[in-house]
């Protein structure tokens, strides 16, 4: 399994586990490495990181959670990819 996917499934199960700072260097690290099905394990890490940098922010909400439900959007269609 991509580990760039499987840190984002660990923050969307619980956004708690995963800092800020590791969602950055998770998000930078899958956009350098262009990993397998690179299209969707990079948009589910940038709107996972796009996410947490919006819940940051006090009047972001709905921001934030848009980009949660992308980022949970993108892990299944990668996931989708790697099955085919």
């Amino acid at each position: 399994m991509n580990k760039y996917i499987e840190l984002v499934k660990k923050w969307l199960a619980d956004k708690d586990s995963v800092s800020l700072e590791e969602l950055k260097a998770n998000r930078d690290a899958a956009y350098a490495a262009e990993a397998d099905a690179a299209d969707y394990a990079a948009y589910a890490v940038a709107n996972a990181g796009d996410a947490a940098y919006a819940s940051a922010a006090d009047d972001a909400a709905k921001y934030a959670a848009d980009h949660a439900d992308d980022a949970e959007y993108w892990v299944n269609k990668y996931e989708e990819c790697i099955k085919s």
